[in-house]
C-alpha cells in the first residue's frame, strides 16, 4: 500500500497546551521504541512537576486525529529563549535582533533539557499513511509559526527518517557532534579494555583503583529500588551542579521521585558512598538498546569519581544489561580516551524571513564542512588497537 495515497478518514490537526487532556496509553502507543524521553510519562510530568514555564518552554503539542483516533504527534513548545536545547543558535538571535527582529518566541521540537536522538514525528505503527500525516503535522507547525509571525522553527535531534521529510518540506539541515560508546557484545569490563590499547587501557585501570582505595563504595539503583532519601542525596548533587554552572537546577525533586514510580525499569541512579554518607550521584535513563546517562553531581571533590559514576559504572551496566549504546550528552573529548567515539547529530530549521533564512544556510555550509572534518579528526585518535594499525 502507497503510505503517500490520501487517507480515507477525516484528518485533523489539534494543538494542546498539556498533555494532560491525552491518556498515556493513546500518546505512549505512537511511540514505536522504548524511548523514555518520549513517553507520556515523562514529558507530561515535565508539565506537572513544574519544569518548563518558569525556564520558558511553553507546550503547545500538536496532534493528528483520523476521525477521533489519534495517530500523530509532535511535540513542540514556544520557546522564550535558547536554554535547554543543546543546538545553540544564540548567534542566530542576537544576528536576528541587530537586523530589527525579535527571534523570540520561536518554536522547538525536542525533549526539554535533553540532548536524545528519537523520533519527533510520533505516528501510530497501524495507521496505513504515515507520510501524509508526518507532512500535515509539518505544514501546521508552518502555518502556526507563519501566522503568528514567529521568527522560526526548530526540531531538534530527530531521526534520519524524520529529516528526509523535513527537508523535502524545504528545513535547513545543521550538524552537530556527540561522543557515545558502543558494546559490540563485551563479556565484561575487562574485555572492553583489551580492546584499548596499553596506554588508555593502564590509566582507566589506575582511575578505578584510586576510587577503590579512597574507601568509596557504590551503587547501582533501578526505579523501584531507589528510596526518597537516596532521591534526596541525588537531588541535591544535582542542584549543587546547576547552581556552580548554571543558574537554577531546571528539573524538580518531584519530577525524579515520580520517574522511580512512573518509569521504574527505565530509571538509573549511581550513588557513591564515603563512609556512612553519599557524597555523588549519577542519573540515567534505560531504551531499548540505549543507556542515557544525563546528570550527576557531588558534595566533594574526589579524582576520577565523575569519570567512575558517569562512564565506567554506565559501560558496565551497558555490558550486563546487554545494551548496545551508552549516549553520555554532547561536548567533552576526554570522553575520547575513555572508549567513546564522535557521532554525528542533526537537527532541522525553518526560517521566516527569506533573507535570514539565506545567511543561516550560506553559514551552515561552513559549519557543516568544518564539523565534518572535526569528526574525521577525532576519529584518528580514537584508543583503540585497531587505530594503532
Amino acid at each position: 500500500m502507497d503510505c503517500n495515497a490520501p487517507p480515507s478518514t477525516q484528518v485533523s490537526i489539534k494543538r494542546l497546551q498539556s498533555l494532560e487532556s491525552i491518556k498515556a496509553e493513546d500518546w505512549n502507543r505512537l511511540i514505536s521504541a522504548n524511548n523514555p524521553f518520549l513517553s507520556h510519562e515523562f514529558l507530561f510530568g515535565l508539565e506537572k512537576y513544574k519544569c518548563l514555564e518558569p525556564h520558558g518552554w511553553l507546550p503547545c503539542h500538536l496532534v493528528a486525529y483520523a476521525d477521533t483516533e489519534l495517530v500523530g504527534a509532535l511535540p513542540l513548545y514556544i520557546k522564550t529563549n535558547s536554554y535547554g536545547e543543546f543546538v545553540f543558535d544564540w548567534a542566530w538571535a542576537d544576528a536576528y535582533e541587530r537586523a530589527g527582529g525579535n527571534y523570540y518566541p520561536k518554536l522547538v521540537s525536542a525533549i526539554p533539557f535533553t540532548p536524545v536522538r528519537g523520533p519527533r514525528l510520533l505516528i501510530d505503527a497501524n495507521y496505513a499513511y504515515p507520510d501524509t500525516i508526518k507532512t500535515l503535522l509539518i505544514d501546521e507547525v508552518i502555518d502556526f509559526a507563519t501566522t503568528a509571525g514567529l521568527s522560526s522553527f526548530h526540531c531538534l535531534f530527530p531521526l534520519q527518517d524524520d529529516v528526509d521529510i523535513f527537508l523535502k518540506r524545504n528545513l535547513l539541515l545543521r550538524k552537530t557532534c556527540q561522543f557515545h560508546w558502543h558494546n559490540p557484545g563485551y563479556r565484561d569490563f575487562d574485555d572492553f579494555l583489551d580492546t584499548l590499547t596499553s596506554k588508555k587501557r593502564k590509566k582507566i585501570k589506575r582511575e578505578r583503583r584510586q576510587i577503590s582505595e579512597s574507601g568509596i563504595n557504590i551503587e547501582v539503583l533501578t526505579g523501584k529500588q531507589i528510596n526518597e532519601q537516596q532521591w534526596r542525596a541525588f537531588y541535591e548533587f544535582y542542584c549543587s551542579t546547576f547552581y556552580r554552572r548554571w543558574g537554577s537546577p531546571r528539573l524538580s525533586y518531584e519530577f525524579f521521585l515520580s520517574l522511580g514510580e512512573t518509569l521504574p525499569e527505565q530509571t538509573l541512579l549511581v550513588l557513591a558512598r564515603k563512609d556512612q554518607s553519599w557524597v555523588a550521584g549519577a542519573f540515567a535513563m534505560q531504551g531499548d538498546n540505549t543507556l542515557f546517562g544525563r546528570h550527576w553531581g557531588c558534595n566533594a571533590q574526589y579524582p576520577f569519581l565523575h569519570f567512575e559514576l558517569c562512564y565506567y559504572q554506565t559501560i558496565e551496566y551497558c555490558i550486563r544489561q546487554g545494551l548496545q549504546t551508552l549516549d553520555a550528552g554532547v561536548q567533552g573529548e576526554h570522553k575520547l580516551s575513555r572508549g567513546f567515539r564522535p557521532v554525528e547529530t542533526l537537527s532541522c530549521h525553518w526560517i521566516r524571513q527569506p533573507g535570514f533564512r539565506q545567511a543561516i544556510e550560506d553559514f551552515l555550509v561552513r559549519e557543516t564542512a568544518g564539523l565534518d572534518a572535526y569528526i574525521d579528526d577525532l576519529s584518528l585518535h580514537l584508543p583503540y588497537k585497531s587505530n594503532e594499525q
